[in-house]
């Protein structure tokens, strides 16, 4: 069959030949239609240990042997993945996909929506509260400023590196106001500025820097939830600036499959009824490299391939 393989850690992906995969107790065979390609996939934290040739992980959607069209996450059975004409995954891993949702709705609604409506729900944001989303204008962050607002934020500010981005984030209403975050000490005035009295919630995606900058723009009673570390893994951080606040390390995808389908599922209903839209970059099969190469070079957009044209 024709996959995307990674033939060595680091390589960028080559279309090609690649062995069917064969049934399996407990797992499924899935045909697959659409894949897409995340942040996680190029890091390539979840290759660890895994023998090269390999396939591109990522989600997808496809169908059964039966014809159900489902959704998979990013956890096929190794070596396969969703850049592959098949693949096979857990069965606890394959979610029907409901008529009324696309190809490319199911899989925005997947790993990166998860990821952002965990930490949101936990800081239980209350109705007219002040919202910041560190790393806004990626996908997830995109997400994370409508969840914002779809649970009673008052106000939602959207802060990152790229002006450009920031500006088509207000543009479209996403956020009430955006800050670019250039490092230093003028972050810190930035975000004091923009949260009108101090922040109650930061949604923090990149740690680092940025966290400890937002920390000092947020009131007393505020909750940090962070979950990424793209600008930083360790910080020094000086307790003062933690008083009276409470800072929080949440791991959106280590639960049980039953749990996170529940929340996609939950997450598509909240998408009828407010419908989330994001930036979107299409590729065709064959473009697997480039699409790797604008994911690596961190997009600001959902990226997906359709695997059957």
């Amino acid at each position: 069959m024709k996959a995307a393989v990674i033939t060595e850690r680091g390589a960028a992906p080559r279309v090609g030949e690649f062995r069917e995969p064969e049934p399996k107790e407990g797992a499924v065979l899935i045909d697959v239609d659409t894949a897409g390609l995340g942040g996680w996939d190029v890091l390539g934290a979840y290759r660890l240990g895994v023998a090269y040739p390999c396939v591109i992980r990522g989600e997808g959607v496809g169908r059964t042997a039966d014809g159900q069209r489902v959704y998979f996450g990013e956890r096929s059975v190794q070596p396969f993945g969703a850049w592959a004409e098949r693949t096979l995954v857990p069965a606890e891993e394959v979610w029907t996909v409901p008529d009324d949702v696309d190809d490319k709705t199911a899989i925005t609604m997947g790993i990166a929506a998860t990821g952002a409506v965990v930490p949101l729900e936990q800081a239980r944001i209350q109705p007219g509260e002040r919202v910041l989303v560190l790393g806004a204008t990626g996908t997830l962050g995109q997400i994370a400023l409508q969840l914002a607002r779809h649970f009673g934020a008052g106000r939602v500010v959207g802060a990152a590196r790229s002006e450009d981005a920031l500006a088509k984030l207000k543009a479209r209403g996403i956020a009430d106001e955006v800050v670019r975050l250039a490092g230093g000490d003028d972050d810190v005035a930035a975000l004091k500025a923009a949260s009108d009295g101090g922040f109650d919630v930061v949604l923090d995606l990149v740690c680092g820097a940025p966290m400890l900058a937002a920390l000092k723009a947020t009131r007393w009673g505020a909750r940090v939830m962070t979950i990424g570390t793209g600008a930083g893994r360790q910080v020094q951080l000086d307790m003062a600036d933690l008083l009276f606040r409470t800072l929080s390390c949440i791991g959106t995808g280590q639960r049980p499959p039953a749990d996170r389908r529940a929340i996609w599922e939950r997450l598509l209903q909240i998408h009828r009824e407010h419908p989330i839209v994001v930036d979107h970059q299409a590729f065709t099969f064959e473009q697997a490299a480039q699409a790797w190469a604008a994911q690596t070079a961190s997009p600001h957009a959902k990226i997906t391939a359709s695997i059957r044209s």
